[in-house]
Order: C-alpha cells, then sequence, then structure tokens
C-alpha cells in the first residue's frame, strides 16, 4: 500500500517515489538548472509537462526535487540539465539531451526509432529513452527461501537468458523464447543436470546497439541502468509486469533448490568515451560519475571508453543502492562482479587493496549473506588474483582456466602447476587467509572459446564480428586435436571427445567452486568464434537437440556433477601452501611411481590420493596428458576396501562413469591410463551405492517438484 499523502520522506531516497496523489522525484545534479520533463505516453514525441525542480540545501549542494501531482506508476519521465555556459573541465552538460533517471526502475523504448541510442547533436527528446516510474511493493513471495547451498558443494552454471531457450527446439511458445518465463519453464533441466546455482550474464538494460553495423550488442556488458531489466527478456508487455516475472524466476529457482547470482557491470557505461552518447551521467555530473584525465578526458580502464569513479560518495552510493534492491526486493543470492579490477586501483589508478568498495559493502547489514564474486582483473593491465579473495569474495580463478588447457593440451611445465589448481590454488588463496572455496574453477565462460571448440579450434575464427578478425584474445591455450573445425576424421573426433571429459573431470572433481559455462554439456559451438558479444542467431544458440546427439557428453556431465555434489560433497580442506604443490592431510601425491610425484619440466602426468573423512570417500585421479599410454603404481586403499573404477575417460559409454556397485573392481597393484585420458577411483566401504541411490532420490523429488 502506497501512503495517502504527498508531502516528501524526511530524506527520500534517490529516484522516483510513490504515492497516492503523485510522485516526489529525486535526483544528483552538479547542473546549474534541472528540468523534469513528464511524458503520457512512452510513445510521445513532446513532453506533457515540464517542471523546474528545486535545489536542495545540502552540504554537497546537488540535489533537485520536485513533486508531479497525478503521475502514477507507469509514469515516462526524463530530465535536462543545463550547466555553466564557461563549460568547467569535464563537464558534459548539454540541455539538448534528455536523460535518464540513474534509480529509474524501468527505461522505455519509443517505437519506430532507427536506433535505440543517438549521438548526433541536437534536441533528442522526440526520440530518447525514457525512465519508466514502477510500483514494486506488490508482490507475493509465498514462502520463499534462499537455497543457502554450502560454496563447497556448489555447482555454478554460466548462462545467457536469451540463448538458453530461443531455439525453436526448446518445445515453447515463441513468446516465451529467450525469456525469463521460458526460462523458469527448463529448471527442471537445469535440476536434472545437478547444478546448484546459475549465474546470469547481464539483465540490467544495456544499449543493443553498441556493435558493429547490422549486428546486436547481446551480451549486455554495455549498462543504461543498474536498477531496470532489460525488457526484451520478458515475456509480459509493461515495465512492472516484467519486474514480477523476474522474481518469479527467483522463486521458482529456489523452490528448486537453485540459487540465482547476477552478473553486474558497475565499472562501466554504455556512454562509453567522448564520442559516445550522453544519456544519463555525462549530462548528470560528467565530472562526478567517470574518473577523468587532466585534460578532461576519460579514463579508460574497462576497454570501453569511460570508467565509473566508485571512490566517488556519489558512485558509491549508486553501485551500494543497487546492489540492497536486487538483494532485498528481487532476493537474489549473489553477485559476479564484471573486470572487479577497476575497483582495486585508486584515483591515479595505482593498486590500492583498501577499495572504498569493498568495505563498505562488507560494512552494510544488507548485504552480509549475498554472495561476491570478482572477476579479479580488468581491461588496463590489472590483475589481482587472490586480493578480494583475502576480504571473503570468491574469484574466478583465470589461472586455473589457463593452467588446465596447457597441462590437456601437453604443454612443457604444467604438472606441478595442475597440481596446485586440483589442490584449490593454495598458491593463490593461502589457507591462513582464504577457504578452498574462495577459487571458482572453470575452463570456459562467456568470455573466450566454448569447450566444444576449445578442443576444434587452434585459432579464433570471429571473421563474423565484422572485425576482420581483430577482436577477442590471440592466445587461447586451445588445441583443435589434429584437423581445425567440423571433421568427418573419426580419430579426431574420438579425441576430441576425450578431451572434453578430461576437461569436465579436473574441473568438477578439483578443489574449489566448479562452474560450467551453458551448452558444454552438450557441446554447444560459436563456430570458432571466441568473443561471441555480437552473436543473436540459431546456430549458437543452446539446441536442444544436442541433448539426443551428444547423449554421451551430457550423461557424462550429468553423472561427474552428481558424484560431486553427492558422494564427493564434503570440504577437502587445505593446510599448506608453498612454491610446489602443497601436501595437505587429506591429499598424497603420486606419479606413476607411488608416492614419486614427478614435477619436472617434461611430466606430462600426476596421481593423487584424496581422503575425504567426512563423506568416507577414498578418491584416487590419475592424468595422463601424455601421448602414450603410463601404468600408474596404485597406493593401497585401507583393508577392508577396495578400488573400483568409476571414471575412465579413454573409455565410451557407459563405461566412461559409473558410480553403481557394479562399477569394476580394480584388484592389481598398478592400473594402465590411456594416453590423453584421466582416470578416477574409489575406494568402496559398501556405503557407495547406498549413498548414490539417495542421491539419485534426491534429483528425482527436485525434478518433480520444479515441474510442478
Amino acid at each position: 500500500m502506497v501512503p495517502p499523502t504527498s508531502p516528501a520522506p524526511r530524506e527520500p531516497p534517490l529516484g522516483p517515489v510513490i504515492l497516492a496523489d503523485g510522485i516526489h522525484f529525486n535526483i544528483f545534479s552538479t547542473g546549474e538548472q534541472v528540468q523534469l520533463l513528464l511524458f503520457d505516453r512512452v510513445d510521445d514525441a513532446r513532453p506533457a509537462r515540464v517542471m523546474d525542480l528545486e535545489r536542495q540545501s545540502h552540504p554537497s549542494g546537488h540535489y533537485w526535487r520536485g513533486f508531479a501531482a497525478g503521475a502514477r506508476a507507469g509514469q515516462a519521465y526524463g530530465y535536462r540539465v543545463r550547466g555553466p555556459s564557461t563549460r568547467p573541465r569535464g563537464s558534459g552538460f548539454d540541455p539538448e539531451k534528455l536523460l535518464l533517471d540513474p534509480y529509474a526502475r524501468g527505461i522505455g523504448t519509443p517505437q519506430g526509432r532507427s536506433r535505440a541510442i543517438d549521438t548526433s547533436p541536437g534536441d533528442n527528446v522526440a526520440t530518447a529513452l525514457r525512465s519508466i516510474a514502477v510500483d514494486s511493493s506488490a508482490y507475493d513471495w509465498g514462502a520463499d527461501r534462499p537455497p543457502r547451498v554450502p560454496h563447497d558443494n556448489s555447482v555454478i552454471y554460466e548462462m545467457h537468458v536469451g540463448h538458453f531457450t530461443r531455439h525453436p527446439s526448446a518445445g515453447l511458445p515463441a513468446e516465451l523464447r529467450g525469456t525469463f518465463a521460458g526460462l523458469i519453464e527448463k529448471i527442471p533441466y537445469l535440476v536434472d543436470l545437478g547444478i546448484t546455482a546459475v549465474e546470469l550474464m547481464p539483465v540490467f538494460a544495456f544499449d543493443a546497439q553498441a556493435a558493429p553495423r547490422g549486428l546486436h550488442n547481446v551480451w549486455g556488458y554495455e549498462p543504461l541502468s543498474f536498477f531496470a531489466l532489460h525488457q526484451p527478456y520478458a515475456a509480459r508487455q509493461g515495465i512492472g509486469a516484467a519486474v514480477n516475472e523476474f522474481r518469479d524466476l527467483t522463486r521458482a529457482l529456489h523452490r528448486a533448490g537453485i540459487e540465482i547470482i547476477l552478473d553486474v557491470v558497475y565499472n562501466h557505461s554504455a556512454e562509453d568515451g567522448a564520442t559516445g552518447p550522453t544519456l544519463c551521467f555525462k549530462g548528470l555530473a560528467n565530472e562526478v560519475y567517470y574518473l577523468l584525465r587532466p585534460d578532461g578526458g576519460y579514463v579508460d580502464y574497462s576497454g570501453t571508453g569511460n570508467t565509473l569513479d566508485a571512490h566517488s560518495p556519489i558512485v558509491l552510493r549508486l553501485i551500494l543502492d543497487s546492489l540492497r534492491y536486487w538483494a532485498t526486493e528481487m532476493r537474489v543470492d549473489g553477485f559476479r562482479f564484471d573486470l572487479a579490477g577497476v575497483f582495486l586501483r585508486d584515483g591515479a589508478g595505482r593498486l590500492n587493496e583498501s577499495s572504498p568498495l569493498l568495505r563498505a559493502i562488507a560494512a552494510d547489514p544488507l548485504l552480509k549473506d549475498i554472495q561476491l564474486i570478482a572477476e579479479a582483473w580488468d581491461a588496463a593491465g590489472l590483475y589481482g588474483l587472490g586480493r578480494f579473495a583475502s576480504q571473503g569474495w570468491r574469484e574466478w580463478n583465470g589461472q586455473f582456466r589457463d593452467d588446465t588447457r596447457r597441462f590437456l593440451k601437453s604443454a612443457e611445465g604444467t604438472a606441478w602447476q595442475m597440481a596446485r589448481r586440483l589442490a584449490g590454488s593454495p598458491d593463490i588463496y593461502p589457507a591462513q587467509r582464504c577457504a578452498p572455496a574462495h577459487t571458482i574453477n572453470f575452463v570456459t565462460s562467456h568470455d573466450g572459446f566454448t569447450l566444444n571448440d576449445l578442443v576444434s579450434y587452434n585459432g579464433k575464427h570471429n571473421e563474423g564480428n565484422r572485425e576482420d578478425n581483430r577482436d577477442g584474445a590471440g592466445e587461447n591455450h586451445s588445441w583443435n586435436c589434429g584437423a581445425e573445425g567440423p571433421t568427418a576424421d573419426v580419430s579426431v573426433l574420438q579425441l576430441r571427445t576425450r578431451q572434453i571429459k578430461n576437461f569436465l573431470t579436473l574441473t568438477v572433481l578439483s578443489t574449489g567452486t566448479p562452474m560450467l559455462l551453458m551448452g558444454d554439456e552438450i557441446r554447444r559451438t560459436q563456430h570458432g568464434n571466441n568473443n561471441g558479444y555480437c552473436l543473436d542467431e540459431e546456430g549458437i544458440w543452446f539446441d536442444w537437440r544436442d541433448l539426443a546427439v551428444h547423449a554421451e557428453i551430457h550423461r557424462f556431465a550429468r553423472e561427474l556433477i552428481a558424484l560431486r555434489t553427492g558422494r564427493l560433497s564434503a570440504t577437502r580442506r587445505l593446510l599448506a601452501g608453498g612454491s610446489k604443490p602443497p601436501v595437505p592431510r587429506e591429499m598424497e601425491w603420486h606419479g606413476v611411481r607411488a608416492r614419486q610425484p614427478d614435477w619436472s619440466e617434461h611430466s606430462h602426468s600426476l596421481a593423487v590420493r584424496i581422503d575425504d573423512e567426512y563423506s568416507r570417500q577414498i578418491l584416487y585421479l590419475a592424468a595422463n596428458a601424455y601421448w602414450e599410454p603410463l601404468t600408474f603404481e596404485l597406493p593401497a586403499p585401507p583393508l577392508p576396501r577396495r578400488w573400483r573404477r568409476c571414471i575412465d575417460t579413454s573409455l565410451s559409454s557407459p563405461d566412461d562413469i559409473r558410480l553403481d556397485s557394479d562399477a569394476p573392481a580394480v584388484s592389481a597393484a598398478s592400473v594402465r591410463v590411456q594416453p590423453r585420458s584421466v582416470l578416477v577411483l574409489l575406494a568402496d566401504d559398501g556405503s557407495s551405492t547406498a549413498t548414490a541411490q539417495a542421491r539419485s532420490r534426491q534429483i528425482e523429488a527436485a525434478v518433480a517438484a520444479a515441474a510442478r
């Protein structure tokens, strides 16, 4: 219920406050005059009302407020700001531009425009984006509860909302494809796969036109707002309906035991550099929102033309208010910060681990239970891996990605690095400052090759991006297994399948939290494109027919996840670091000779025994990245246990992974591991079958609940 009176709260929040008889507007700007333009309809070329806002007495002196009597939820509006005629250094005032409200919960797009973003000079009121006032107070959350999955038992699935269900093979009505509602329909698939968290690529409103002519920016890393949803992801018409559709998604995921994590882009905006459009921050207080050089030019640590100044109190407040909104009103479980390395820089660009943003988040009581994940680098060369973890964050472990790729393509000097990654990267996350769960282990993400392409291409093939193949990473540590791209060579195809299983096994069973890229479990391809930000076509969407085409990989991934979250779910705590692979109490390293690991430059193999006292499992993993078979001496399991072969990536389904009591026993003192393959043995104490059966019953019950 909205209050029945119109007086503004004593300390009103920024943005619109909807009351019974109108709307209070409050905005920050360093301009000399701020006008509020109200539109009866989002498509109207001219405003129905124009109001001059009043400047408020405040230590900063830059808040502007006004009350629009009769305005209601759904009101379309924008601002115009006039600044000093002398245009001081760094100012971006342009009274001919209609500006978005940084705190608007919705953004409307007038129909019939040639471009969503207009960079031409002159009055743009007729075609500019409009802010929408949204009443988000009415929603029945019912018995919603966050799953609170322990980090050590979490498996993250990074996905693109649009691409996951847009393909006709998704079996959804056309209006649901590529939407939050469409994703809800596919939750039973996610439950059956076994993942515990979805990490959604950006869902905030973004500039889809920020791409070469004729293409669209579909990843969402050009944000227009930190509060408004990207409207095309909603099946329902209307901004308020879209907000509730997203809440429906959150509630449905929680009911299925799955957490929702948002990829958030607080390091830059869609206004780009000096030649970019004036949409919001530039026209309100350019010198406050952005890092600027002494000559007034934009500092660019993001690779997109600008960098938001997170040392500025108003920017810091904006980010915190956004996080609180999504954590409380939308009930998301966590955030992954794009290019978070930006926040480790001080105002002069130097490394500053005492980041104001990190300290403010840590002190905020509304964010104390939120998961925080950092992409711990930026686009200007700062690499802060391990620095966020020391303050309680988790991190995308780019070192795990690179070392695992190099090890499995048989690069020199990689065995001991691979051992570190398997052990939770204690060289990056020492036990005295971090826990193993701080490392998020992945080999593929949206940024780069898919897993299928990682084993199918030696080089990038980004010609479709219309940038002459100059974009995207040049060094991918990929290997095509003997042929570039599609091939009919059976030996190459078999090797690719084996390598995919190797990557999945090392990622999912390593100490830390594994993350998989959407579609890797069905060999989704981008045809060698390692920078698919502007690809939005049927050939790269999640093709649901591939569940049958690549059933072997899908089954392997599903069973592998079940092994981790079921029988190997307890924490493997590490006790030591060092310059060489650690030897924690429950991890015992081997080579082809028992208890004699080989960390030499020319070694392409390793073996480890892991004793998990919590789940009563003893695991032995041997990885052979050599091009010939190797025989490994086995350490003896404690009696009366015996080794059983649960994974052998050199074998075809169903023998590649067997988690039941029919898994073959290994009674010999040694085992032969085929070229470029991974072998995993479990020491059976009689409880494994019951554990696997219990996990199977849990999955069946969760799938049924999600389907309801």
